[in-house]
């Protein structure tokens, strides 16, 4: 009886979730229910696979609209209509210029349904009907419709549960229309009486006209949608060559032809696992999807892409020795059985890394190559702080109410009546979807049409989007291609490069030469002294400190820490065990006898994915099938817990069979369970491992090199600011960009770091592109007059330039240079420079002397750079003179001290009971690094005031050789005023140039190759 039911996935139209529309449905007495959420498809097969729980006949369809506009609904008879239907709906999702228009399409196997509106006059076909709402009842008896009822439906739509749901519909309608709620037109809303009624009540609401109950029972019985959720066999692309048998052929070529390019010498564990991979592959239907990945990989090597093959996919030989990953898992002893096994129902999981510059390539090669593929979609859901923005809005209330109420810096019952609405409402709709994002990696391929299973939508890239996220296409047994991009594939590629312009007549380097590095004393050296700003995954404050901590220097001890880091392990209080365990063997005793036997390299601590398995296995007595259950509770998408919940209750009870303690097997089953939604594999850490040792070994031999290709990549963790002056602590001459020097790009010549113009805010690129065109192709430029003369510009360009002192090469100080260019700039619109047989003579004007400071270059620096190339203590009110640094630190432990940092960043946190804490990175005067810890009651005495310097006062602690400090009070230093627009005020802060020279050679440069040295006897 209900043929145009909504979810929350009409975006910002309705408001029932569909789990608890279905829940509505059968608490009403309804058995059929036809889903029609409005131009969107989102939740169709989730509530299909939904609807057997609730005993409910699941029908499917669209809710065709021009905003809130009704035109029709489209109804699937079966599957073959639902395809149909989403490719109807995907041509004007993939063009918004066009609009639906009033009379559908004669669409194979589909139903159509039109509202009944008295000025239209329906011409309907066999298939189409008239819908009639209850509130058309009454004119439906005056109406010639009455005499053919036979083309009549019951049209009662579903969009909310109830009053609240109406009104939220009503806030909805008014952010989707940037309006104020006083403003919202009825004809955007629904209507108010938009709710299921009892099936009882809904049948004697049209007890007048018995046909159209019968003619609406007759559609829904007509309908048929049936999906396969079993998970038996995957959906994906069946075969990548012309049959499932000679893909197994080929994959199993491939295999052996890779030995001789992985091992040397294979021996009988090789062929054994070898052998053991391809049945299990082949019996699991997942050949076809590593073809593919080798295909895609094959492109990306044919074209010189730097890549990465992660996941769970690197416990794998036969992905080892296609190329997918480049770990051996024999070598690292990975768990075949956490990647695959035959109770595991979905496939395993590659995560390919590219460069961001060559991800979009692979992806066109991905489209071009192979014919049903989409991309995956993300829910992009509404989030409290937003929603209280957007509700702000549509209430009225101004900027500054809307920051109290984003704060929290209120109390409830205080707050006038409207702000207790915006907060209400703002937790209501609090995860609906919003609107329909591109998920990061994802790629669909799949045997059938994309249309079969879902609408699509084209986003900016062109690339056609389905309307379901990887969790409903896992369900359905479609299993994505994760083509991720990164920035530090980029930075290696990139060094290299840059490595072979500096070094000319130097060998060129094996960046994938991993053996040697795992050897190399210098990387060692980085590693255990955490000596690695700029290399992937280990330069972050937590990273730094942990490296420290455990004295690293090994690949195996790298792969381990890149997944202790991960929350799960800390969260448990297993990563400060394992700390201890490593660094005071003795502790290894206390260990459980089973979970050590299980874990030997890891002191019996869990820290992989794998781990849980094998404990889970082992010493929990589950089979594979059951362990499989907590792989995929731990990936954090597990949609309920009750199956976890029945694996855990196996897990007690078959470990109280054996007799193990009821403590011990808490213990270990916390362990297990923080592991939720955070744990890494083991050959997913050691891909990372992999990547890390590439960029210690070029941080370690071409430092410089290696800072610009990080500069050039927009850095890593930190800012560009940072990584320059990490390449000026290791001897580099940092540069200003300059216009007989620069490209877009920062570049290196010997030890001289060139800043690219892309770093200069509100330079233009097409100005940019005109400099290096000219320069090119005509020489280096004389004179501001020679480049006038042969770049056209405007004067606010040029202005930029001179600013950041790019024609210093001319000797003339660069105010006096602003001075001719606004003389000799036209203010006029900028045209292309025509040749002609003579130059144009320029008038030379007389300006005046002009000079400027050092402290002005600075200012100029942090307006167009973000940062000064200066050491930032040069710039403070008072010169400091605090002889601390972060050195002395480590002798000074349980004491209270004062010293002063320069803002780096930045991270916050909660404790257990949900207060605000923060822990901090800043670079001391020489530049080295100092980290701080801020609890919450000092979190919130002194909060951090953005970016400079602070003076820091507190505890030191030192554990594991680790020095932080526990910030006890902390309070931002006063700069000099910027001396280009305060007036007289370089005679009170510096009289002239030469006392700011004065005032820095006292102070020397945290990049300077003289850096002071302090003892704690002198301080």
């Amino acid at each position: 009886m209900y043929l145009n039911c909504h979810t929350y996935y009409s975006l910002r139209y309705g408001t029932i979730a569909p789990k608890q529309l279905l829940a509505i449905a059968s608490a009403n007495g309804a058995n059929t229910l036809a889903l029609t959420d409005i131009n969107n498809t989102s939740a169709s097969l989730d509530f299909v696979r939904l609807s057997k729980k609730y005993e409910i006949k699941p029908v499917l369809g669209v809710d065709f609209r021009n905003g809130a506009q009704q035109q029709f609904v489209l109804l699937a008879k079966n599957n073959n209509g639902f395809q149909n239907i989403n490719s109807y709906l995907s041509t004007f999702l993939h063009d918004s210029h066009l609009k639906i228009p009033e009379k559908a399409p004669q669409l194979d196997d589909t139903f159509v349904i039109y509202p009944y509106k008295n000025q239209n006059d329906y011409t309907l076909k066999d298939n189409e009907f008239l819908g009639i709402k209850p509130k058309d009842l009454n004119a439906l008896k005056f109406s010639k419709w009455n005499k053919l009822q036979h083309k009549l439906v019951v049209l009662k739509t579903v969009s909310f549960q109830n009053k609240k749901g109406f009104n939220t519909h009503r806030l909805l309608r008014a952010i989707d229309n940037n309006t104020l709620l006083s403003k919202l037109s009825k004809t955007e809303e629904g209507d108010p009486n938009d709710m299921m009624l009892p099936y009882n009540e809904l049948c004697e609401t049209y007890e007048e006209f018995p046909q159209l109950i019968k003619n609406t029972q007759s559609v829904l019985e007509d309908c048929q949608i049936e999906f396969d959720f079993s998970q038996e066999v995957p959906n994906n692309q069946k075969s990548y060559t012309e049959s499932e048998d000679s893909d197994y052929a080929l994959l199993k070529k491939l295999t052996y032809e890779g030995l001789p390019y992985r091992y040397k010498t294979p021996n009988d564990v090789i062929y054994n696992r070898i052998k053991k991979e391809l049945e299990i592959i082949n019996e699991k239907g997942f050949v076809s999807y590593f073809l593919i990945n080798w295909c895609i990989l094959k492109y990306a090597r044919s074209k010189g892409y730097f890549y990465v093959g992660r996941g769970s996919g690197a416990n794998s030989i036969v992905a080892y020795l296609l190329r997918i990953t480049d770990v051996d898992p024999i070598e690292l002893d990975l768990y075949f059985e956490r990647f695959i096994n035959l109770f595991r129902q979905n496939p395993p999981d590659f995560d390919i890394d590219f460069s961001w510059t060559d991800r979009d390539d692979i992806t066109k090669f991905i489209f071009k190559t192979f014919k049903n593929t989409a991309l995956l979609t993300v829910y992009n859901t509404f989030k409290f702080k937003a929603s209280v923005r957007e509700l702000g809005k549509v209430f009225g209330l101004p900027k500054s109410e809307m920051d109290i109420l984003t704060r929290g810096k209120y109390q409830i019952h205080q707050l006038d009546k409207l702000s207790q609405l915006v907060i209400k409402y703002s937790e209501y709709i609090q995860g609906f979807p919003n609107y329909l994002g591109i998920h990061a990696s994802g790629i669909i391929i799949s045997e059938k049409p994309i249309h079969y299973y879902t609408a699509t939508f084209l986003p900016p890239k062109n690339f056609p989007t389905t309307h379901f996220d990887m969790v409903v296409a896992e369900d359905i047994g479609l299993y994505k291609f994760d083509i991720l991009s990164q920035r530090g594939l980029g930075k290696i590629k990139d060094a290299v490069d840059i490595i072979a312009y500096n070094h000319p007549k130097k060998k060129p380097v094996d960046i994938h030469d991993i053996k040697r590095f795992k050897e190399d004393e210098n990387i060692k050296h980085l590693l255990r002294n955490a000596k690695a700003i700029g290399c992937f995954y280990v330069e972050s404050p937590a990273m730094r400190m942990l490296l420290k901590k455990l004295r690293v220097d090994t690949y195996l001890g790298l792969v381990a820490a890149s997944s202790i880091i991960r929350p799960g392990v800390a969260k448990s209080g297993m990563m400060r065990e394992y700390i201890l365990r490593y660094r005071y063997p003795e502790r290894i005793k206390e260990a459980h006898p089973i979970l050590l036997k299980i874990m030997p390299e890891t002191y019996g601590v869990m820290v992989y994915q794998e781990d849980v398995i094998k404990v889970a296995h082992i010493f929990g007595g589950l089979t594979l099938g059951e362990a499989d259950k907590l792989r995929r509770g731990m990936s954090g998408k597990f949609r309920s817990r009750e199956e976890f919940l029945q694996v855990k209750q196996l897990f007690f009870d078959n470990c109280k069979q054996k007799g193990e303690p009821e403590t011990i097997t808490e213990d270990v089953w916390r362990q297990i369970e923080s592991f939720a939604g955070y744990a890494f594999a083991k050959g997913h850490s050691a891909s990372y491992a992999v990547e890390s040792y590439q960029s210690l070994f070029l941080k370690a031999y071409y430092p410089l090199e290696y800072m610009v290709a990080t500069i050039n990549n927009f850095g890593g963790f930190y800012r560009t600011e940072l990584y320059v002056h990490e390449a000026r602590m290791h001897g580099g001459i940092i540069e200003a960009p300059c216009i007989n020097h620069s490209f877009n790009m920062a570049i290196i010549k010997k030890k001289t770091i060139y800043l690219g113009f892309m770093f200069l805010h509100a330079l233009e690129a097409k100005t940019i592109a005109k400099i290096i065109e000219e320069r090119i192709s005509n020489g280096l430029f004389k004179s501001l007059d020679d480049f006038i003369e042969r770049v056209p510009i405007s004067i606010e360009q040029i202005s930029i330039l001179i600013k950041i002192n790019a024609f210093r090469f001319t000797g003339i100080n660069k105010r006096e240079l602003l001075w001719e260019g606004h003389l000799k700039i036209s203010k006029t619109v900028i045209q292309e420079h025509v040749i002609t047989l003579f130059k144009t003579e320029r008038i030379n004007y007389k300006t005046p002397r002009l000079s400027s400071t050092d402290l002005e270059n600075a200012f100029d620096e942090m307006e167009l750079l973000g940062f000064p190339l200066c050491n930032p203590f040069h710039l403070l009110q008072t010169p400091t003179s605090n002889p601390m640094r972060a050195e002395h630190l480590i002798h000074l432990q349980n004491k209270t001290i004062t010293i002063e940092g320069y803002l780096v960043a930045t991270k916050n946190t909660r404790t257990s009971n949900g207060k605000s804490m923060h822990f901090g990175t800043f670079l001391d005067y020489d530049g080295n690094f100092i980290d701080t810890v801020h609890f919450p009651p000092v979190a919130a005495k002194y909060p951090f005031r953005g970016k400079g310097i602070y003076s820091i006062t507190g505890k030191i602690m030192v554990e594991f050789d680790c020095v932080t400090i526990e910030v006890s009070a902390m309070e931002r230093s006063a700069i000099v005023e910027d001396p280009r627009y305060a007036v007289n005020s370089l005679n009170s802060t510096f009289q002239n140039k030469k006392s700011f020279a004065d005032h820095r050679s006292n102070q020397l440069s945290p990049m300077s190759p003289k850096i002071m040295r302090h003892t704690p006897e002198t301080l």
